[in-house]
């Protein structure tokens, strides 16, 4: 029996479900797998919130209608939690916390068996205070209990025609913050501007870090390592400047060890002096 068989008998055990969904890669495949094996006994519920950028909730939602996939849009409420605002290491705890606290209400209010997130196999080791709260709110990982990697969740995602076979991975606009840099709105506006026009300019992987200093803020560009030669094209370099300045930047910079997946949890674990994500 393969993981994708092993992921529908699961989910038929349980019934019904509830899917935490934001249309990355693994929500999306997880949201249309339980939609597939369970009908209208499963529901996408996505949180609104400033650290989605609003290409990426436009997408998500399209991409429901697409596949046909029921999807309830629901408000969370860290951005009332100073917790979450202040921005600790564990920031991402306060966050999944909102989220369950809302999905928990409404799986009771549905009679739902289990609501359900999109940690995989991969995930095991990393460094994940999201997956403190599931385990607070009794929330499953489905294809993490099955074994499934993100690479298999592509290769199913791409036989299923799903378009986030390809996607970049995509973390919420509030892990470009160094951790202990307060999270503002403003803040999460600047940065969503400023990856929308390197995305508009062609570039695919990429981060842009919010590092606020005495005299204002830096934009630190992190592109993947394959489009490194072209950023540093001095027409387009001048082009890019200009267009983040005007953003409201002091200054932009661009990394040179290109764009690094999780490095923020690295320099976590290496060195409190540089907890850049």
């Amino acid at each position: 029996m393969d993981k994708l068989q092993q992921l529908e008998n699961l989910l038929n055990q349980l019934g019904s479900c509830l899917v935490a969904y934001s249309g990355g890669v693994d929500s999306a495949f997880l949201a249309l797998v339980a939609h597939r094996t369970l009908g209208d006994q499963s529901l996408a519920v996505m949180a609104d919130s400033p650290s989605l950028p609003r290409s990426e909730f436009k997408d998500a939602i399209a991409l429901s209608e697409q596949f046909g996939f029921p999807l309830k849009i629901i408000q969370t409420k860290e951005f009332e939690n100073e917790e979450y605002l202040s921005n600790p290491n564990n920031r991402c705890y306060f966050c999944k916390h909102a989220l369950f606290e809302e999905t928990e209400t409404l799986a009771m209010e549905r009679g739902v068996a289990a609501v359900l997130y999109g940690e995989i196999a991969d995930d095991i080791g990393d460094f994940r205070p999201g997956a403190q709260a599931a385990k607070e709110f009794q929330v499953r990982a489905p294809m993490k209990e099955v074994g499934l990697t993100k690479s298999e969740i592509r290769v199913y995602s791409g036989e299923m025609g799903l378009p986030t076979a390809s996607k970049p991975q995509m973390a919420c606009l509030s892990s470009r913050i160094p951790y202990g840099e307060k999270v503002t709105v403003k803040k999460l506006s600047q940065i969503e501007e400023a990856e929308a026009l390197l995305r508009k300019l062609g570039f695919h992987d990429i981060r842009v870090r919010h590092h606020e200093l005495s005299q204002g803020a830096l934009a630190r560009i992190e592109i993947g390592s394959a489009e490194l030669d072209q950023v540093v094209q001095p027409a387009l370099r001048e082009t890019l400047t200009q267009s983040i300045k005007s953003l409201g930047y002091l200054y932009v910079t661009l990394d040179l060890m290109g764009y690094q997946r999780g490095s923020l949890n690295s320099a976590r674990q290496t060195s409190s002096a540089q907890p850049f994500s």
